[in-house]
């Protein structure tokens, strides 16, 4: 990875770990709306970016003190939705990614930790996600794809 691609990375993971902690609850427990998630719509326009998600994710779920489920469950569904994503041929399946997949993977994980229905997790973790990539990720979407270069972005569609 050349310079500017780890630098992009790091402010990324920086906005998203930092970003994800001062949410508090709000970030990490089972009722979330990870404003933060919104980032995760980058991989979609620049491959370099996938490192910078994963490594946010996995700073935010260490500060978030739930555990090595959260720590290493969640990081790695984080890096599969963003490699999905940067593999997505269209943006709406690239949204889909990290919102099926956390819906689906962090509720599992979740309702072990805090002992509450499988459902209500997929509920409101859907919910969170939906609102944070969906309502807010598809916008910045079609907002990147004139001004991507203004957050170093070059719009080329980079794929791994």
């Amino acid at each position: 990875m050349k310079t500017r691609q780890l630098t992009k990375a790091a402010i990324i993971a920086a906005i998203y770990g930092v970003g994800t902690y001062l949410l508090g609850t709000l970030g990490s427990y089972p009722i979330q709306i990870r404003a933060t998630e919104v980032l995760t719509v980058l991989p979609y326009y620049d491959a370099s970016t996938i490192l910078g998600v994963t490594a946010g994710c996995f700073m935010a779920n260490i500060l978030a003190g739930l555990g090595p489920w959260d720590i290493f469950g969640g990081t790695f569904i984080t890096l599969v939705a963003a490699i999905l994503t940067n593999k997505s041929k269209n943006k709406l399946t690239a949204i889909s990614w990290p919102i099926l997949l956390n819906t689906f993977g962090v509720s599992a994980y979740l309702a072990a930790i805090f002992k509450l229905p499988y459902w209500y997790n997929v509920l409101t973790i859907f919910t969170g996600e939906f609102i944070s990539v969906g309502v807010l990720g598809y916008p910045f979407m079609l907002y990147l794809d004139k001004n991507a270069h203004l957050i170093g972005l070059d719009n080329k569609r980079v794929k791994v």
